[in-house]
Order: structure tokens, then C-alpha cells, then sequence
């Protein structure tokens, strides 16, 4: 199999975007029309639009990244659709980043990549790095067996995220010490990127210069406040290196009871996809 990162850069070049799609999917948010055919079944109506969303954005967009919560909140059978649309994303061709920020040490860091990476076959998972280099071992071990991908929460786009990630550190803002350990893991490999959020525009392009092979996942974008010029800083001269996700702003443009949801679903998908022409 070849490098997750030549992969990546394959599927934004073939796409020319680097738009990656969030599924977030709230009850309260869905159609109505999928609320009422399913009724008391809420994963039903949570799998169809999850399916029906990656029908409608897989000509546009080259990754696609769900929310492990809103799946495990469900339940059981919500795990399950969990990897009936990581499934649906591979046979579309997608790159599929699941979202989790799981951190744990030892044979709970393996299991958990385990069910990341053989049970739901993500291409990539995002991870926490506050227990350290142990803590992101088990998760590099497995990912590397078969061309996988981690995410480690860097500079996050949250409004209290300065509380731990702004405090200083041997002269630098502790988030610039994870940053140093995510190159380092990264060892130019390509396979170990950094979550950066685009509510930080001087922090991105900064951590762009600092992590010159390392791919950036960069949230808030879109509904969160962060606009494509902000994004544009975490670029690498060629055009590649990151990744813009956009949850709410693609999947859910659209009131419940609008009858044309995919319509303004792709329309949406597009207006974002040109934004981050690459």
C-alpha cells in the first residue's frame, strides 16, 4: 500500500481541493423528511443522512472526516453506522480521518487504534499528546503496519484553548513544544500531521514554517469564524499540506423542513471546495 501521505496529496490533487467535509450528525439538525420516515429509529435516520451526504459530496471533496461521538452517543447500532459510512466513504474513494482525539498509554492506546484502524478502518485518527510520547506510541506502531495516519490536537480552535496551550514552556507557548514532538514523530514521513485551528491565523502560518513536512488539519473553518484567508497560512508553497474541514457550514445549510437539503448540501460542498482550490 502506498504512504497515507502520497495518498492524501493524490486525492486533493485529483479533487483540487483540499476541502475536508466534518459529519457531525444532531438529531435536532436532520431533515425532516428522514426524521419522520424512520420514527422512533434515530440511527437509521443518522446512517441515511450520513450515506446520502457522502453521495452528494464525493464528486467535490477528497476526505471526509465523521465524529466518532455523535455515532457513540447512539449506541451500539450507532457504532455500527459508524462503519457502515466509513465503509461507504472507502467505495467512494474517499480519505476517511476519524475523529475521536483518543489518548490513552499501553494496551488502551492499542486497543483503541485497533478499533480506529481494523474494526472501523479509518484512514487516519485524530489523537491526544497530554500523556506523551507513550501515550502516541501504540497509536504510531499500529498506524504504520498498513500506510495510516494520526492527527495530534496541536493549536485547537476552541475559545478556551489558551489555558494549558498558551503557557509558556521553556521560553515557547506549550503548543509549540507538542508541535517540536509532532515533528518529531512525524520524522518527515508525512503520516504524523497536527491539528491547527483557523481561529489562530498568526499561530497557523507560524506553525507552518515550523512543520514544513507535516500535514495540518485545520478546523473552524467555515460556521466556526475562520475564513479561507486565514486557511491559506497553513499552505505549503506547492499548494499542498493541508486540510480545511468544514462540519456544520457544508452538512447542514439547510433548515429541517427544507425539502431541497442536498441541494443546498451541494451547493454548499462546492462554494467551500472553490474557496480551497489547491
Amino acid at each position: 500500500m502506498s504512504s497515507f501521505s502520497d495518498r492524501l496529496a493524490a486525492a486533493i490533487r485529483a479533487k483540487r481541493t483540499a476541502l475536508c467535509v466534518g459529519l457531525d450528525p444532531r438529531l435536532p439538525l436532520l431533515p425532516a423528511e428522514l426524521v419522520t420516515q424512520h420514527g422512533p429509529d434515530a440511527v437509521a435516520a443518522v446512517e441515511e443522512f450520513c450515506l446520502r451526504v457522502l453521495d452528494i459530496i464525493a464528486p467535490i471533496a477528497p476526505i471526509v472526516k465523521p465524529q466518532s461521538a455523535f455515532f457513540e452517543a447512539l449506541g451500539p447500532a450507532g457504532f455500527l453506522a459508524l462503519r457502515h459510512v466509513l465503509r461507504r466513504a472507502k467505495d467512494l474513494n474517499l480519505i476517511t480521518i476519524l475523529d475521536a482525539k483518543r489518548g490513552d498509554i499501553a494496551s488502551t492506546a492499542a486497543a483503541y487504534a485497533e478499533a480506529a484502524f481494523d474494526v472501523l478502518d479509518a484512514d487516519a485518527l485524530t489523537v491526544n499528546p497530554y500523556l506523551g510520547r507513550d501515550a502516541i506510541e501504540p497509536f504510531l506502531t499500529r498506524a504504520r503496519i498498513d500506510g495510516r495516519g494520526l492527527f495530534v490536537l496541536v493549536r485547537t480552535s476552541n475559545p478556551g484553548a489558551g489555558l494549558f496551550q498558551d503557557l509558556n514552556c521553556d521560553g515557547l507557548p506549550l503548543y509549540r513544544r507538542v508541535a517540536q514532538a509532532v515533528n518529531d514523530w512525524n520524522a518527515g514521513r508525512g503520516d504524523v500531521g497536527a491539528v491547527v485551528g483557523a481561529t489562530h491565523p498568526a499561530e497557523l502560518g507560524e506553525l507552518r514554517a515550523a512543520l514544513p513536512d507535516v500535514w495540518l488539519l485545520i478546523p473552524g473553518y467555515g460556521a466556526q469564524g475562520g475564513s479561507a484567508a486565514d486557511v491559506r497560512r497553513g499552505f505549503r508553497a506547492d499548494g499542498l499540506g493541508a486540510i480545511v474541514n468544514s462540519s456544520r457550514g457544508v452538512t447542514f445549510p439547510f433548515r429541517p423542513d427544507d425539502a431541497k437539503w442536498e441541494s443546498a448540501i451541494e451547493s454548499a460542498a462546492r462554494s467551500a471546495a472553490n474557496e480551497l482550490i489547491c
